[in-house]
């Protein structure tokens, strides 16, 4: 390795608190992530989802490891990604929040199935149907690289998008 490398290894990391605010400044797609399968049904809000490749297709999905979605998300091995739509900040901040029961904060939407078994949520702009094929533990999160098996599209809807710390839309 060259010596050079070696000198920016050594370098100290940005402060978690900076990193959080440039981060708020990175406009994302705001997703619900859900599972279902044996271990049960769940979801979450999540902004860290990202293509990585479309041969196989591929999905990255961040999750708190110590997030109470996680154990089912590993042991179902299933997830959907879907993608919200502008209107459906309330179904960003049920699944977001923790709050309440899972049951009730899938009263909230009107939910289908593709290939998986996993919710599917009627009205989102994009629902990813995937199997979890890899799992990397980095810091507190597990990255879930998602193989897509189905997708459905809603090309004419507006997207809800996460900037600043707020909803928008575009």
């Amino acid at each position: 390795m060259p010596s050079d490398a070696l000198a920016i290894e050594a370098l100290p990391t940005v402060d978690q608190m900076a990193f959080r605010g440039g981060m708020a400044l990175l406009a994302a797609a705001v997703n619900l992530v859900t599972t279902g399968g044996p271990a049960g049904e769940t979801g979450f809000t999540a902004s860290a989802v990202t293509s990585v490749t479309d041969d196989p297709a591929t999905l990255l999905v961040c999750v708190r490891r110590n997030g109470s979605a996680t154990p089912l998300v590993r042991a179902n091995g299933v997830v959907c990604v879907n993608t919200l739509a502008a209107g459906q900040e309330a179904l960003s901040s049920a699944f977001g929040s923790g709050k309440g029961t899972v049951a009730d904060r899938f009263a909230l939407g009107e939910w289908g199935r593709l290939v998986t078994g996993a919710p599917v949520l009627q009205g989102a702009i994009a629902n990813f149907d995937c199997r979890i094929a890899e799992v990397a533990e980095v810091g507190t999160h597990s990255v879930l690289f998602c193989q897509v098996l189905a997708v459905t599209t809603q090309a004419e809807a507006a997207p809800l998008l996460y900037f600043n710390r707020a909803y928008r839309t575009v």
